[in-house]
């Protein structure tokens, strides 16, 4: 294998596989770490991680971490850092580096190693020595952090306890977990998962485990035994507001340093431009709590390795070693934290996909004189079962009015409608409701979409999925309901026919008419889900069209189409015009009484249409911060991720899923579809350049269809328990060896969510189909978010079957699903029903305090 130069030989190679490699920096070496002690971080060393990730689009993700312990030496942290730098070179310098502190590591690095990291004192060169003595020593750890736990060991003191945080005290023979009262249900949940660590690697599985809430004090063992520890009980003093030293830092104006042989030049500017970036420079960017250093692609090893000694320079001179973020990116593959920084920024060439390199095989098959027509064509994903039953409902003033089946297959652009599809998939009834919006519809039948479609999944029986999606970024899973689908310019609605008659005067209507001129064109996902979408008087190589004029009808071939594209092309003819000839049009012989009718010839696209490579989905959770909507990444996400106290959000860049947990506080699909919006507009995530028309999906727990459990490996075991107590609640009764019993929880955890009366739609808006039975009528007991928690509903044992949503406040912090009050930014964007209902469970949760959240005595 040839050697780089000035990189060390340990790094060739590498990066071929998914997955962890390691290095410890020992002296001028660094030594590979068997996997057996990944994880295993000592606070006297420093260490170099390399995360590699297989995306979808086919190419590798690299992500270069350089850990400091914190006991490490300053040389070692050099030597890191330049070893990070040559280990970025053998991979062709296109991977982002981050600095980690142990105690400070970011979010991402710490889902490397879940359940958690739990630095060991010392050093690597002596562990062989320090093994096994960790079973026979008592030891304290204080945890937070709702996804990643972040585990930190604190002296063994009654001292170290406070309110806001859990903590675990790990003896020989028994392990406690001390939940501070301030602390959140995630939190205590995830040190569960650290308290199973612990007994698995510990004490080889045989270990007793107590809880104890902070503040109950009697009628519990486990609380006798734990404050026997510290010599008995003694009251924890209040927490101290801290002063959190990011803030200062949050509003201090950024500030950008050129790099000049470890001397830092300020570059004044008021607005950053990504023209002030030279390929043959290197550049620190101080935004305050996270620091950047970007690398010119021209820079030479050693002028990189230059620029990261003066980034510690830096650091360690403003005395923020262990504070803020530290991130490295080369020129080109920066990540969108920093592109965010910018005012101008190019937007990167999409890569296209292999439709160009399946052509050129094809020819070279062809050439050899291989049938071409053998290659096939790639399939669509069967995303949903193809034997369902379809409805479809037309909105106007409020009131939604069930199509005919001729009709239903036939929508227009001034008009919004419903549409259901039912189908059964594994035993269980399913219910996917679009709510769907032209291009010309007026806003009062959108947001009265918006409102029905909810009522409307919240009335039948099976599980229901709400997708909201606008006219021209429709998914693929929306043209799968239909056999075949036409959509022409104009309306059915009271609206659309006034525009249409005020165009009509004026003589610029484009809206369909059987006897006019029409644009088709024509496309499809495979060849029993086809579309025809009435287009501007403009063409496109990669598509074939149909021209109506009048009685005559021309088909035109684009040059770029396929052959299977002709087939579609011609099922459609069939459909539309089934007893009339067609004139074939092959681009390029096209006649003039063809460019007559359509007004002229003009420019239009030549170039080949391709599909771009799929996203890799991302996961944030919602919260507000001080009346603001913010949402934050979680990494290496997994379905235990998806807490039933949370609102949380699959990104998958094309389309976004609301996931709502039984025990937040979203009160309608409608308000998880307010939530995905309030995602869009925030412009998180894609580089903040994506439309607001992106398709939002709202998701309840015990609903996922399969379409959404393919974002994990999904284990359908885990939806057994999904209505049986909160997230701690479940994993505790899991790791004692217990089957979770609704009857055991605690009341205020088996709260649903319940249906306002303010959300239910006014008569004239439901949708005209036969009443409902006495029997059919939603129950009283039953939630506006899922048949799941449904279920808990009818089974809890309380004789008044409504029960408070105070649980729903599981955190003390301010969430979507958990803020007493909403914020303006929710209020401006939430219906006034949502807010009525919001305001219910927030004057409820006023008055009945929930034990589990505030870790109080229960009653």
């Amino acid at each position: 294998m040839a050697t780089l130069k000035g990189v060390d030989d340990a790094f060739l190679g590498v990066g071929d596989k998914p997955g962890l490699d390691i290095w410890c920096v020992m002296g001028s070496n660094i030594v590979p770490i068997a996997k057996s002690f990944h994880g295993k971080f000592y606070t006297g060393n420093c260490y170099i991680i390399l995360n590699t990730a297989e995306l979808k689009s086919g190419t590798r993700r690299h992500n270069v971490h350089y850990w400091v312990g914190e006991e490490a030496k300053q040389e070692d942290c050099f030597m890191a850092s330049d070893k990070a730098v040559e280990l970025d070179a053998a991979l062709g310098s296109q991977a982002v580096q981050y600095r980690e502190t142990q105690g400070e590591e970011s979010d991402e690095f710490l889902s490397y190693f879940r359940p958690c990291i739990i630095p060991i004192q010392g050093s690597f060169s002596s562990h062989w020595s320090r093994s096994g003595d960790e079973c026979d020593r008592t030891t304290m750890f204080r945890c937070e952090g709702e996804h990643v736990p972040r585990v930190r060991e604190v002296p063994f003191s009654r001292s170290s306890l406070d309110h806001s945080a859990a903590f675990i005290v790990d003896t020989p023979s028994k392990i406690f977990l001390f939940s501070g009262c301030n602390s959140s249900i995630q939190t205590r949940a995830k040190a569960l998962d650290v308290i199973k660590h612990l007994r698995e690697n510990r004490h080889c599985g045989r270990c007793e485990i107590g809880t104890i809430e902070d503040g109950k004090l009697v009628g519990d063992s486990d609380a006798g035994e734990f404050w026997n520890l510290f010599g008995g009980y003694a009251p924890i003093p209040r927490d101290v507001p801290g002063t959190v030293n990011g803030e200062s830092m949050t509003t201090s104006p950024k500030k950008l340093f050129w790099i000049n042989k470890r001397n830092l030049v300020p570059m004044e500017a008021n607005l950053l431009d990504r023209e002030m970036l030279n390929s043959d420079r290197s550049y620190i960017l101080d935004c305050g709590t996270e620091i950047f250093l970007w690398i010119g692609i021209t820079t030479l090893v050693s002028e990189r390795k230059t620029s990261i000694t003066a980034l510690e320079d830096y650091v360690h001179c403003q005395g923020r070693s262990s504070i803020g973020r530290t991130v490295i990116v080369t020129e080109g593959h920066e990540i969108a934290d920093f592109k965010l920084h910018f005012q101008h920024w190019p937007k990167n060439v999409v890569q296209k996909l292999y439709e160009a390199g399946r052509e050129k095989v094809a020819a070279i098959f062809k050439h050899q004189g291989y049938d071409v027509a053998e290659i096939p064509e790639d399939k669509s994903p069967q995303l949903i079962s193809s034997n369902g039953c379809l409805k479809v409902w037309l909105v106007d003033r409020g009131c939604a009015t069930l199509l005919c089946t001729e009709e239903q297959e036939q929508l227009y652009n001034g008009d919004s409608y419903i549409i259901q599809y039912s189908y059964a998939e594994d035993g269980k009834d399913y219910h996917l409701f679009f709510a769907w919006s032209g291009q010309n519809s007026i806003q009062e039948d959108r947001v009265a979409t918006v409102s029905l479609v909810s009522s409307m999944a919240d009335s039948v029986k099976g599980h229901a999925v709400v997708g909201q999606m606008f006219e021209g970024r429709e998914p693929e899973l929306f043209f799968l309901v239909f056999k075949s689908l036409v959509i022409f310019k104009g309306g059915r609605s009271a609206a659309a026919a006034y525009m249409n008659s005020v165009l009509q005067n004026s003589n610029r209507t484009e809206w369909y008419q059987k006897d006019g001129t029409a644009l088709f064109r024509v496309q499809g996902l495979r060849h029993d889900c086809i579309q025809a979408i009435q287009a501007t008087n403009s063409l496109n190589s990669s598509h074939c069209y149909i021209l109506q004029d009048g009685a005559s009808l021309f088909t035109w071939l684009g040059s770029l189409s396929s052959p299977g594209d002709h087939a579609l092309l011609d099922r459609m003819m069939n459909k539309l015009w089934p007893l009339k000839q067609s004139l074939l049009v092959r681009e390029g012989s096209e006649p003039d009484h063809f460019w007559k009718t359509l007004g002229g010839r003009s420019e239009y696209s030549k170039e080949k249409l391709v599909k771009g490579w799929p996203a890799d989905p991302h996961m944030y959770t919602c919260t507000f911060e001080q009346c603001l909507f913010k949402a934050k990444e979680v990494f290496s996400f997994t379905q235990d991720d998806l807490a039933t106290e949370e609102t949380l959000i699959v990104d998958c860049s094309e389309e976004i899923y609301v996931w709502v947990g039984l025990h937040s506080g979203v009160t309608s699909k409608e308000h998880a579809l307010d939530i995905g919006k309030m995602f869009l507009q925030a412009g998180i995530g894609q580089d903040g350049r994506r439309s607001i028309d992106t398709t939002v999906y709202a998701v309840a727990e015990g609903e996922e269809p399969a379409f959404f459990t393919t974002f994990f490996d999904w284990d359908s075991s885990k939806q057994a328990e999904a209505t049986l107590g909160n997230s701690f609640e479940r994993k505790l009764a899991m790791l004692k060896g217990l089957s979770p019993k609704l009857e055991e929880s605690s009341p205020d955890t088996r709260i649903s969510l319940r249906k306002s009366p303010s959300r239910r739609p006014a008569a004239a808006g439901r949708p005209s189909e036969p009443a409902a039975t006495p029997e059919q009528q939603p129950s009283a007991r039953k939630i506006a978010f899922g048949s799941a928690g449904r279920l808990a509903r009818e089974r809890s044992p309380s004789a008044s079957g409504l029960l408070s949503p105070s649980s729903a406040s599981s955190s003390p912090k301010s969430r979507v699903n958990s803020s007493p009050s909403t914020p303006a930014v929710a209020r401006r964007l939430f219906s006034s029903s949502s807010m009525h209902a919001a305001a219910e469970a927030a004057a409820a949760a006023s008055h009945v305090a929930s034990p589990t959240a505030k870790g109080s005595r229960r009653r």
